[in-house]
């Protein structure tokens, strides 16, 4: 009996579904099972969904889904990581080609000037779908910061390569980026200024705070409620409370006026920026510096450094990596913030979502959102990257 059952116990387990890769069938599965295109008959009427099938002849329909198909079932098998990453970024450039053929399948001549199409609910989620399944086998790769960057470049580079190409110039938000190219380039550049110019003065009021409330006990019983006050109103809220006082500020300084400070505008915009930017870094900078191992710092000490010494070379070199993910939250935080701006007049990304949204056109909020969502993912990647970077180094410094 012994014998009989060794033949048993010497046999290989039988593999393993992969658990995300059954999330990526069911999410392919379900997503072939709604709508793929969205078809109006101009820019604000209602329209109506199309599948893969109705889309497409069948035997294109049939190529298109088996692709799809063929990259779940590889997310299926457990292992070798960076083939699942080539199987989802070649779906996902699939899915990229279909969606560029959609239009020219549906729209005729005579109302291609007018007519839209659009991705619906199915082609999101395949997006969704082989997005996850990149992300997961790039993490189980373990990447290192270079090559975090340069997947990113080669992402983006495939990304501009499409762009450039044409391929989507069909689709209902290209039409309207067309329609607004100039305005998207002018609203893109001031959403990086109120990004850039609120996170830079942020970071330069709040590091000399976050290092007096790290040494400090009264600075920081005193400061952290305040900052944490500001980070719970509501920001058109606070973006309204501060139209009346620089607003009224111009009214009587005209050198306010003349500085281009205004109750409407990109003032109270980067204001309101600059107070929901104080709390994060503060805090991570007080973590930081907290997470300092005491015994490091009295070594500086007898060796005779300096208290700016001790601070600038020793706490704040150590607190890097934790000051870092501080500044990630504060930018992808107020990527997002500043397309709230454009209710007051502030510009940006958000002019396009509001302006659709007001138009019941779905087409130019999503040319809004896009790039929010695309500059907020390349600020988190390259700051996640950094950050790696800098823990490499204390733990293998040169």
């Amino acid at each position: 009996m012994s014998e009989a059952a060794a033949p048993a116990a010497n046999a290989a387990p039988s593999p393993r579904l992969d658990r995300i890769g059954v999330l990526v069938v069911l999410a392919v599965l379900g997503a072939l099972a709604l709508p793929f295109v969205t078809f109006r008959a101009n820019r604000i009427v209602p329209g109506h969904g199309l599948g893969v099938l109705a889309a497409f002849p069948g035997t294109l329909a049939a190529l298109a889904i088996a692709g799809w198909l063929a990259a779940a079932a590889l997310a299926l098998l457990p292992g070798r990581p960076l083939r699942r990453a080539l199987a989802g970024a070649l779906a996902l450039a699939w899915l990229g080609y279909w969606l560029g053929a959609a239009p020219a399948r549906l729209v005729d001549a005579d109302s291609a000037a007018i007519a839209r199409i659009s991705p619906a609910a199915g082609a999101w989620l395949l997006l969704f779908a082989f997005a996850v399944l990149i992300a997961d086998a790039l993490a189980r790769l373990g990447l290192s910061p270079a090559r975090r960057v340069l997947a990113l470049v080669v992402a983006l580079a495939a990304v501009g390569a499409a762009l450039a190409s044409g391929i989507w110039d069909g689709l209902s938000v290209m039409q309207e980026y067309a329609v607004r190219a100039d305005t998207f380039w002018t609203e893109a550049l001031r959403h990086l200024e109120l990004v850039a110019g609120s996170t830079f003065a942020a970071f330069a009021v709040a590091l000399p705070l976050g290092i007096g409330c790290a040494h400090r006990p009264a600075w920081r019983a005193t400061l952290m409620p305040v900052l944490n006050v500001v980070q719970t109103i509501p920001s058109i809220a606070l973006f309204g409370i501060l139209m009346v006082p620089l607003g009224l500020l111009a009214a009587h300084l005209p050198l306010a006026a003349a500085l281009g400070i205004s109750g409407i505008g990109p003032a109270p915009a980067l204001v309101a920026l600059f107070l929901y930017a104080l709390l994060p870094i503060v805090s991570s900078v007080v973590v930081g510096i907290d997470r300092v191992d005491p015994g490091v710092v009295e070594a500086a000490a007898a060796m005779g450094m300096t208290r700016r010494q001790r601070v600038l070379d020793i706490e704040l070199a150590l607190a890097l990596p934790v000051i870092l993910a501080g500044l990630r939250i504060v930018l992808v935080q107020n990527v997002g913030l500043a397309a709230v701006a454009a209710l007051i007049g502030g510009g940006g990304f958000g002019t396009f979502i509001f302006q659709g949204l007001g138009q019941a056109a779905t087409d130019l909020v999503l040319l809004g959102a896009l790039p929010t969502i695309a500059l907020a993912f390349v600020i988190s990647v390259l700051f996640d990257a950094a950050i790696q970077l800098t823990q490499l180094t204390q733990r293998n410094p040169a």
